[in-house]
């Protein structure tokens, strides 16, 4: 098994660690391997583009085709002077 030692932990950082570890019935040392464990063990992003993620969660459900209305002349300004 490796060693690895972890320089300029921030004080609250560690205070956060020892009581998270108490609650747990861990070592501050048990404590940082199981979140690392954990934080490591999760899937990596899919590196997908958010339009891809979303047209591929679409895609399956087929085509829709919708009517568009036709298109009316624009009207007139207001006139604000008067």
């Amino acid at each position: 098994m490796a060693t690895m030692t972890i320089r300029n932990i921030d004080d609250q950082l560690k205070a956060r660690l020892r009581v998270q570890a108490a609650m747990h019935g861990r070592s501050m040392e048990d404590e940082a391997r199981n979140i690392l464990r954990t934080a490591l063990s999760a899937e990596p992003a899919s590196g997908q583009s958010l339009v891809d993620a979303i047209r591929a969660r679409i895609e399956p459900l087929g085509e829709v085709d919708l009517e568009l209305p036709a298109r009316e002349p624009m009207r007139a300004a207001v006139d604000l002077g008067a």
